[in-house]
Order: C-alpha cells, then structure tokens, then sequence
C-alpha cells in the first residue's frame, strides 16, 4: 500500500460518479435509500475491479475511481448503466436510484489511496451534467476510444462547467436500448412503432428525426424544447402525438441544440431551424404534406410555407407568434430586466438536479399541470439541451421577427391559441391571422401554452384539426 506522505502524479481515466437527487431520496426514505444505494454499490464496486479499475474515494452516494486504459473506464460505466437500469424496472421514476457517471482523461495527483488534481474536478464536473442513468464523457475520452467501444455518442459541444475555465468538449453516450422506470409508460403496441432516422442539414449538423403512425403524412416543426423519444414517455406532448399518428404518418424531429440532435451547433437561427425542416422532409422523402407549427415552430412552419409553398398543403399553427418578446412594442423596460435575469439563470441553473429555476419557466408554459406534468417538464427540459443552448435558444427566439412573411402565406391556413395563455399572448395569433389572407381563428378555452391532456381546450383542437386536414382543394 502507498504510504500516506507519498505524493505521485499519473496520467489515468478518471471515473465519477453520485446519485441524481440523493438528498431528495434520503429525506423521503433514508433506510430504503441506503439499502438500495448499498446493493447498488456492490453492483458498481465489482464492475469497476472486473474492468481494471481501483475505487479512490467514496463519501454518501459520491464514486471516484481510477483506470489505466479509457476504453475500460468507459465500457465499466456501460455495463453499470446497464445493469443499474436492470435493476430499477418496475420502480417509479421518482423513486429510483439513478446514478450519473463522468469520465475524463487527464493527470491526477496519488496521495495515499486518494485522487486529486484538476483531473478529478473535470470528471466531477462532467458527472454533474450527465443524464440520470447516463454517462458524459470529455473530448480526450471521446479523441482515445475512437471505435474502440461499441456504443455511440451524441456531441454536448463545450458546455460550461462550473468552476472549469478552459473549454472541455463534452459527449454523451447514446443508449440502444432506455430501460423503463415502469413497464406501463411505453405507449406503443407491436403495431405502433416509432421509427428513428438521421440525416444532415445543409451545414452539416446531424439532426434525428422519426416517424410514426398510418395514412397520410403530417409534418411537425421542431419547438421548445423536443425529444423523439422522451415525448412519448413523459406526460406532456403523449397525447397529442398519440391522437395525431392514429390519423396520419406522423413526421418530426429534434432541432438542432436539442434531443437527439446534435447539440453542439455553430448556428442557433432562424434561419438555421429553416433549414432543418428542409433537411428533414427531404431524407424522408416528401414531396407534398400537411405542416403543423407549435409555439416558436409556427415562425419556422410559416418561413418554410413561403419559401416551398408548393410542397405545403395545409398550415397549421398553435400557440403561434410573429414577434418574440423583445420586437413587440408591449414589451416594457421591466420586461427587458426579467428577460436578462431569466438568461442568466438558465446559464447558472439549467442543469441542477435542483428543478427550482425550470419550474418558473414551466409554471408560464403549463400554471394548471398537475403535479406529474410539471415534475415531467422540469424533467424534460434538463434532458433536452444544455444551458448554453437554452439559452441560445431562448435568445434567438425573443428576436423574432417574421412579420413580412405573413402576407405572403399562400397555402390553406388554421391558427389556434388559448384564450387566457400565459407564455404567448392570444393577440399574437390574432395578429397572424389578421396577415394571412384567408386564414381561420380559432380561440380554445385554458390557461396552458402546451395544451396537456386534461385542457378543456384539447377536445376542440383535435375536431378543428380533423375537419381541415380532411377539407378538399384548394389545400389537397
């Protein structure tokens, strides 16, 4: 054993992990916590030393281990994610011990049987913004395995870590398999799958989109904020995408900056998100469809109409807006002060296994959501995009500006808006179908900008979308 004065440096794979929201977990149940934490920890502790590594240092439900070879750190972390998903099948999501794990490649400082250094704090840092279940990996981990290990990555860019000043590229290992907290959240029936592709926009980014349902193909643009597999687990968009592929073969992706896209984009626009759309139904090879935009996804559905209007059929936007906050002349000074406070939140909070700063934004998005729903979204958003793209997007979207492209709408077009929503102002949808020649309006009752499952409004969005999608020409 080293003896405790001794000091020596190595270069090594650094291996961190702890538990998302343990505190939470303990004040719930602490005995049932740390029966499940220690069974958990036999588990881990027999992995790493069955893949070559050496456990450092452990305190409550906090993991530091050293490995000589990056390529054992990183298939360790696989099999404990995988064997960890195993064993909380069936348990709530809210209930089960879901560790984060980070790995980062870099010189450590050996005191005793301790591992410090700089080395430490990255893997510390990456470990934190890690998915629950998941694994974050920095680039000097991703730059050695190469194809080495038989999992795939999804690139974070360089999001910022705290107390970290040089840039660390960051990556995501992308399951094959997600293992279900409970069996019973899957909505798919052997007859009722979704399918995931992957193609690339013009500038290169790698954008994921899918496919489900029978008949007729209707196209969704991306919103804040999506994730093609995450929607359908979550109590928030189910229903919606539910109802829409029973009917239609559904069409949607993830922008890029989140979900299952490419996080680490140069360019978060307008402009880009164009883009995207016409990447996407060109990999799926569409010549004629049907658009539905929610939310900012209206701008871009809207942008798309103009640009293609003959390969638009019918458009069809809720929740939509011409102006983000910042261009409308309601906007106050107060209005600017909140909008710079709440970016610099996003920057400082976004990623916390703490939900406190998600929520205020979720409280605008959806005041009436049920306790689930609310959990689900703070959940989501967390899950979606990091801080810095957040707040990319939140920045890009509060500058809107299309109101020269409304008067050139030539296709059928249906807007609807709830009435008393607290997100978008409903005269933001009357202002787009003021400019669109011969749209239609429809006013839905409710509060939520995301229309949940048990909005009074929902039974009526689903009859208005119906009767258009299945109106005759001028539209197809």
């Amino acid at each position: 054993m080293a003896s405790k004065d001794r000091v020596e440096r190595r270069l090594a794979a650094i291996f961190s992990a702890d538990i998302a929201g343990y505190s939470r977990l303990i004040g719930v149940d602490e005995l049932g916590t740390l029966r499940d934490l220690m069974a958990h920890r036999e588990k881990m502790d027999g992995l790493i030393a069955h893949h070559g590594g050496r456990v450092a240092n452990t305190a409550g439900d906090s993991v530091l281990a050293e490995f000589p070879s990056v390529v054992d750190a990183v298939e360790c972390a696989v099999a404990i994610q995988t064997k960890l998903r195993e064993a909380i099948l069936g348990v709530a999501l809210e209930n089960a011990l879901r560790f984060r794990i980070g790995i980062h490649l870099g010189d450590v400082i050996i005191r005793g049987e301790d591992l410090l250094g700089d080395g430490v704090n990255v893997a510390a840092r990456l470990e934190s913004i890690a998915e629950p279940g998941g694994i974050c990996v920095s680039g000097a981990v991703y730059d050695q395995i190469d194809d080495k290990v038989q999992v795939s990555f999804r690139a974070l860019g360089q999001p910022t870590l705290k107390n970290i000043a040089k840039p660390i590229e960051a990556y995501a290992v992308i399951f094959e398999k997600e293992a279900q907290p409970a069996p019973s959240r899957s909505p798919f029936s052997a007859n009722f799958q979704q399918q995931i592709k992957y193609c690339r926009s013009a500038d290169g980014v790698r954008l994921a989109y899918s496919i489900v349902g029978r008949g007729p193909p209707l196209v969704k643009s991306a919103n804040w904020l999506n994730h093609l597999e995450l929607d359908w687990e979550l109590p928030l968009y189910r229903h919606l995408l539910l109802r829409l592929a029973k009917a239609n073969t559904l069409i949607r992706y993830d922008a890029r900056g989140n979900g299952l896209s490419d996080w680490d984009a140069n360019e978060i626009s307008l402009e880009a998100w164009v883009s995207d759309l016409e990447a996407v139904v060109d990999a799926a090879g569409l010549s004629r469809f049907p658009l539905f935009g929610f939310s900012q996804g209206c701008a871009v559905s809207i942008a798309y109409a103009v640009r293609h209007p003959e390969r638009v059929s019918r458009l069809i936007l809720l929740g939509g807006f011409a102006t983000g906050r910042l261009k409308r002349s309601t906007t106050t000074d107060a209005d600017r002060d909140r909008y710079k406070a709440t970016a610099t939140l996003m920057r400082l909070g976004w990623a916390a296994d703490d939900p406190t700063f998600r929520q205020l934004l979720t409280s605008q998005l959806a005041p009436t959501a049920t306790t689930e729903q609310s959990q689900a979204f703070n959940e989501l958003q967390r899950k979606c995009t990091s801080p810095d793209c957040a707040v990319r997007y939140y920045e890009t979207v509060s500058n809107f500006d299309i109101r020269a492209l409304l008067p050139k709408v030539s296709v059928p077009t249906l807007i609807l808006h709830a009435r008393d929503d607290l997100m978008v102002p409903i005269d933001e949808s009357r202002q787009l179908a003021a400019n669109i020649a011969g749209a239609k309006f429809v006013s839905l009752p409710g509060k939520n900008h995301l229309l949940l499952e048990n909005d009074p409004g929902m039974p009526q969005f689903f009859e208005e979308v119906s009767v258009f999608l299945n109106q005759g020409p001028p539209g197809d």
